[in-house]
């Protein structure tokens, strides 16, 4: 399941975090990626352990933990490995699959992938983001503050930056439920069940809906 959060930074904080990456020093993007993910990544990162990044990072996660969309859709376990990135012009990430587990001392699976954009789309050329798909393939370039999650098995790539700076985040999580048709599904009847109430309130329906979704988690979740 792929969808997007277009409020998910205010434009306060887009301004603040960008204040911060324009003055910041980054690194070459390889440093952190896979042996064969090395021949096609073009970009630059701020290095992890960087203290701005470190509150640029905590400030996302925040975002994304206290987000009902995120937390409906995903049933986070873990958010982890959050990279703060910059493509200049001529800079790109050609086609490649995220890393199955991520982490240094404790391993993290990653089941959704998700991408924050921090630079308006106007202020530069290219960067699309393509996800591809079995038959077709389609390309993103949100507004700054906005976030695209996608599944973490699909091949996808950077398109290269023809004029100005493209700013991100990007993230991955790992959720409680591993299999992405369960999450859709539990997604599905979350929805249901909140426009229920909307409907009617607290009534045998809704609370059959209820019970349904939280047996099915306790049957699912790792």
């Amino acid at each position: 399941m792929l969808f997007k959060i277009s409020d998910l930074l205010s434009p306060e904080a887009v301004t603040a975090i960008n204040k911060t990456l324009t003055q910041a020093e980054f690194v070459d993007g390889k440093l952190t990626a896979g042996w064969h993910a090395k021949l096609v990544k073009h970009n630059q990162q701020l290095k992890a352990d960087h203290e701005q990044a470190i509150e640029i990072k905590q400030q996302i996660k925040t975002a994304l933990q206290q987000h009902p969309l995120f937390q409906a859709a995903v049933r986070p376990k873990a958010i982890h490995s959050i990279l703060l990135s910059r493509y200049d012009v001529g800079m790109s990430y050609g086609t490649h699959i995220d890393n199955a587990l991520m982490g240094n001392t404790t391993h993290w699976r990653s089941d959704v992938s998700f991408t924050v954009f921090l630079s308006e789309p106007e202020t530069y050329g290219g960067g699309e983001l393509v996800i591809e798909n079995a038959d077709d393939e389609r390309d993103y370039k949100l507004a700054a503050g906005s976030a695209l999650l996608y599944p973490s098995t699909a091949l996808h790539r950077v398109e290269p930056v023809t004029k100005g700076v493209r700013l991100v985040a990007v993230g991955w999580v790992q959720s409680y439920i591993r299999e992405a048709h369960k999450r859709e599904l539990l997604f599905d009847l979350e929805t249901v069940k909140r426009r229920q109430f909307a409907q009617t309130g607290k009534s045998p329906e809704f609370d059959l809906l209820t019970k349904s979704i939280a047996n099915l988690l306790r049957l699912w979740a790792e």
